[in-house]
């Protein structure tokens, strides 16, 4: 199902400006009371979650021994568990991908993932209303996959990942991003979820979608409808966040040549994502078609949508897909 077919028009308004450059390239964003967590996208031989107050001072740092090969998102679970998503691969070449499990003070487990079908770029987590881990996958070129563990997550081996979802989100004339082009409005960056779970939200460099989740099932969710909150003239936005009040936080690396970016909020945002109407059951009415004429054949269909793919890649390839910057 393509998203966006309901959209809303909230305020989106500035919260505090992050100038730390321990967080120039904040790639994912989770929060709790006055409390954000901060994940930088960058290599320095080791994951530090960066603690900041609601002016986006770093108050403290939770430090853990782990090196990560690429950390694209940031989950908060109930119990506390910080939740990073080791799982990005621009250049396809990573044979498991990895989610570390950081206690407040530092110690972390590391669980190891395989894909079914092939390497993928992922730059979304998700964690569904029982903690259980959904990646979203950064697709180029059609729909984005939605995986989750097909069993128990375990430290002493790979586990297994189940596509259980796609996500086909449609460009956007929304500004923003590293390119001024509608693809990079469709790629997926982001993820988060309500502090409830009955809300799931993705976003794009561009626009966020809101999923309501309203009987648990976030992989059935995610092919719903979702509603569509533009987040405009962020450089490179890949954090997104809810706090404990139904707010929706994004913000956004500095870009090649900021020194600052800023952290937005849109109040309220839980509310926006209204639950589908139920269909109701009853019998349809009876009705005499012993003289009607035989249905017509035929008719118009529908028509699927039909992208040419061959310019699309090259654009993403040479313009949108960020340098490397990736461990050894």
């Amino acid at each position: 199902m393509t998203a966006g077919s309901a959209e809303a028009d909230p305020a989106v308004v500035d919260l505090c400006e992050v100038t730390d450059e321990r967080l120039a390239e904040l790639s994912g964003l989770a929060a709790r009371g006055g409390e954000l967590f901060a994940v930088n996208d960058s290599d320095n031989g080791r994951l530090a979650i960066q603690v900041m107050d609601r002016e986006c001072a770093i108050t403290r740092t939770i430090t853990t021994s782990i090196n990560p090969f690429d950390v694209e998102d940031l989950a908060l679970a109930a119990d506390g568990t910080l939740w990073a998503a080791d799982t990005g691969d621009n250049g396809k070449t990573r044979e498991t991908v990895a989610l570390h499990a950081v206690s407040p003070n530092g110690s972390a487990r590391l669980y190891r993932l395989t894909y079914p079908d092939g390497k993928h770029d992922a730059e979304a987590l998700l964690l569904d209303g029982s903690g259980i881990p959904h990646i979203v996958t950064k697709e180029t070129i059609g729909s984005a996959l939605v995986y989750r563990p097909a069993s128990a997550l375990t430290e002493d081996a790979p586990t297994p990942l189940e596509q259980v979802a796609r996500v086909s989100i449609a460009g956007t004339d929304t500004p923003g991003g590293p390119l001024a082009n509608r693809v990079v409005s469709r790629l997926v960056t982001g993820g988060a979820m309500s502090a409830d779970g009955r809300v799931a939200a993705l976003r794009t460099y561009t626009d966020a979608y809101l999923f309501p989740v309203p009987d648990g099932d976030l992989a059935k969710a995610l092919e719903g409808d979702p509603v569509r909150v533009a987040l405009p003239d962020e450089p490179q936005g890949e954090a997104l966040a809810f706090d404990g009040d139904g707010g929706l936080l994004s913000a956004s690396e500095f870009g090649d040549a900021g020194a600052s970016s800023t952290v937005r909020v849109v109040a309220g945002a839980t509310a926006l994502a209204v639950p589908p109407t139920p269909t109701t059951t009853e019998a349809p009415a009876q009705v005499d078609t012993s003289a009607a004429p035989p249905p017509a054949t035929g008719g118009d269909e529908p028509p699927w949508l039909v992208i040419g793919g061959g310019a699309v890649v090259l654009v993403l390839i040479g313009a949108v897909v960020r340098q490397s910057r990736r461990r050894a």
